[in-house]
């Protein structure tokens, strides 16, 4: 089992590395970490390497690779995201969180409420509010990627250009951005992999816009 600093940092540098493709500075993991000195950093990556978890990569400067990630959380850890967990809800809104909806592929409309999520109260202080959990990646050039939750305001009227959650001959529900021209309406992604899908008017229905979202690094 590793310790909470060692836990931490082997996390830290794995997200980084996911998110730059660079190991980060010393200076970075100490400030990550809680340490103050640069030296307590490098026992901790000694200790990583010795028990084969990251392994230094010769020659280069600051290179760092993640061998494995650990099956367990030091106890630590875990008491610490319990607070965490705690302060957030008594300090967030709950919202109902109600499934998977395809930004990709047009899936049928989640209408049954199974669970609810936290969200801070600035986020939804200002009407009704649902969840959903992003499934594709037709959004992923509006910055909304598979696997994020986004929060949706309730409404049945949004403008163009805004990005709401429309039920498509009230079975099929999709995240897309609305453009309303006459009788029709297209649903554009936003990703040029996949297509605008015009339709009449009178088959879109929209059941919210977007207002938040949410997202979790592992």
């Amino acid at each position: 089992m590793l310790t909470e600093k060692q836990y931490k940092l082997l996390m830290y540098i794995n997200k980084v590395l996911k998110e730059t493709g660079c190991s980060p500075s010393f200076e970075e993991m100490k400030n990550a970490v809680g340490l103050k000195s640069k030296s307590g950093i490098h026992a901790l990556i000694e200790a990583l390497v010795e028990r084969n978890f990251i392994k230094k990569l010769p020659h280069k400067a600051r290179a760092l690779e993640i061998v494995r990630l650990p099956r367990f959380k030091p106890s630590a850890i875990i008491e610490e995201e319990k607070k965490r967990e705690l302060a957030l809800q008594n300090s967030a809104a709950q919202i109902p969180l109600y499934g998977k909806i395809a930004a990709g592929t047009p899936i049928e409309a989640i209408a049954n409420e199974t669970e609810t999520i936290p969200v801070p109260f600035e986020m939804v202080n200002n009407g009704q509010f649902y969840a959903l959990t992003i499934e594709g990646e037709s959004m992923i050039e509006a910055g909304i990627l598979d696997g994020d939750t986004v929060i949706i305001k309730k409404t049945e009227t949004a403008n163009n250009g805004e990005i709401v959650v429309a039920l498509v001959d009230d079975n099929e529900a999709t995240l897309k951005i609305i453009k309303k021209t006459g009788d029709s309406v297209q649903l554009i992604p936003c990703n040029k992999d996949y297509q605008t899908r015009t339709l009449p008017a009178n088959r879109v229905k929209i059941q919210g816009v977007l207002s938040g979202l949410l997202r979790t690094y592992h």
